[in-house]
């Protein structure tokens, strides 16, 4: 049996407005830029003005109603017919000093790819039609630093299934090698590491006994030059330590990756990045200095609503009883409305931007005045919401993909937040700043015998900073450091 009844609910939405200021919010000065062009060719009603930059922003005003008249469209025309100070404007300078401008360079390079390459040489050997395709499936198996990773079975099958080719391992394995690890550069075609350099080493064999000593410890004691266990390797063949340097001096020229010289495309774009912000020190004299952050000039538009698309619908207003002028009138509107929307998340975003940016300032000021990263001290995003009075999701999409400009260089806004540890003398330390004290150690160690993680424990404790061993293998893993025993040289 069918039943009504009315049931109230109290829920949360987001606005469109919101949700494109978020969207906004989140993109960096590049993907503005691109956002804010698409905005203007799709929406006629939004167009940017040229005036003085001396005042870019003033107070929202209202728009003034009287003496007009309105079309029966369920909305008012005069709200979007007026001659005052457009309602985008805000109290802000968000324009650098000299109004600097950061402009993209994007770099167009064209390339051989390393299968066209190989295949160009395949094509020129002496092989066999049915050895050819064997040659040329092997090839398209390569990754994009010329290893072949997948089993010769694995091939074997494919080709019989995809190619209607049907042979032996042994017959794709001696393709491989003959053919295949014959072409350049020397090394494509290995199946691992060491197979890759001993490929390179035995095309370089001379009567030089450094590379014939380098190619033997490759193929004979590849695990122990892994691992560097340099005393083993000579006992093993009997030599000394400047024998030992030499025959690793030739190894060291050798390449891991021997695809790497070859694009992995026809086309790749290098795009440099652009700071979303430009960090200034202003010397105060006697009173030390101060940081002042501006936005890039990118990201402070100067727009306004179409004035011609204000006149055509003035004039749509006179007629009223004309449909096609009411449909006309109501989709000028709906422009006008996106464009004021539009403009409006604009203005908001500035104002977001700007308030976690001095926020940041505030919190980092002994850093970005001395820029050590010793000066770092503990931030999480919850510290600048508290500040701001944002939302700690809204102060992550500042800081994501976004960029400062500062007398030390690009830097990346996440890399300055970080969690705190407690020192001995009961203050609140960044785990950046342990990291750069461990860098430094780490630096500074004999290479002949690098510190342990237990070493690196004691001399982090002398420095103030008591420190379990596993949170320094945890930050010595982030820092792309390896354990002692492969940090060791000759």
């Amino acid at each position: 049996m069918l039943k009504q009844n009315f049931q109230l609910k109290l829920g949360q939405k987001l606005a469109p407005q919101q949700i494109q200021l978020m969207k906004l919010i989140q993109l960096h000065t590049m993907e503005f830029e691109e956002e804010l062009e698409r905005e203007l060719e799709e929406n006629p009603a939004l167009e940017k003005a040229i005036e003085d930059n001396k005042e870019e922003f003033h107070e929202k005003e209202d728009f003034s109603e009287e003496g007009n008249e309105s079309i029966d469209t369920d909305f008012d025309v005069n709200e979007y017919i007026f001659d005052d100070e457009p309602a985008y404007k805000t109290t802000a300078n968000n324009y650098s000093a000299d109004d600097e401008e950061y402009d993209s360079q994007a770099l167009l390079t064209e390339g051989q790819s390393l299968y066209s390459s190989l295949l160009e040489q395949i094509h020129l050997s002496s092989v066999e039609e049915e050895d050819l395709k064997i040659a040329e499936y092997l090839i398209g198996n390569l990754d994009n630093d010329g290893y072949l990773r997948r089993e010769i079975k694995s091939i074997v099958d494919d080709l019989a299934f995809s190619q209607g080719l049907y042979t032996s391992q042994e017959k794709v394995k001696d393709i491989l090698e003959n053919y295949v690890q014959k072409l350049e550069p020397a090394g494509v075609g290995a199946r691992n590491l060491q197979e890759c350099l001993l490929l390179q080493i035995e095309k370089r064999v001379t009567g030089d006994k450094n590379v014939h000593l380098a190619a033997d410890i490759l193929k004979t004691q590849f695990d122990a030059l892994t691992n560097k266990h340099y005393q083993k390797i000579m006992q093993k063949f009997g030599i000394s330590e400047e024998d030992l340097k030499a025959a690793l001096t030739e190894i060291e020229k050798l390449s891991p990756r021997v695809g790497g010289n070859f694009e992995s495309q026809t086309v790749t774009i290098n795009q440099e990045i652009i700071p979303d912000f430009l960090i200034q020190i202003i010397e105060k004299g006697k009173n030390g200095a101060d940081v002042l952050a501006t936005l890039n000039s990118k990201n402070a538009p100067n727009l306004r609503v179409s004035s011609e698309y204000k006149d055509i619908l003035s004039t749509y207003s006179q007629d009223k009883n004309s449909k096609e002028h009411k449909q006309a009138a109501l989709f000028i509107k709906q422009k006008l409305d996106a464009a004021k929307w539009y403009i409006d998340a604009i203005n908001q975003r500035q104002n977001t931007l700007m308030q976690t940016i001095n926020a940041i300032i505030s919190l980092q000021k002994d850093y970005f005045l001395t820029g050590d990263d010793k000066s770092l001290k503990p931030m999480i995003l919850k510290d600048v919401a508290d500040i701001t009075g944002f939302d700690i999701s809204t102060i992550s999409r500042v800081v994501k993909s976004k960029y400062a400009d500062t007398p030390n260089g690009i830097l990346y806004l996440k890399n300055l937040f970080s969690d705190s540890l407690t020192n001995d003398d009961g203050e609140e330390v960044s785990t950046k700043e342990i990291k750069t004290h461990l860098m430094d150690i780490i630096d500074k160690e004999s290479k002949r015998k690098p510190h342990t993680d237990d070493a690196l424990v004691k001399l982090l404790k002398e420095k103030g900073y008591n420190i379990a061993r596993r949170t320094i293998a945890k930050y010595r893993e982030q820092l792309n450091i390896p354990v002692a025993r492969l940090r060791k040289e000759l």
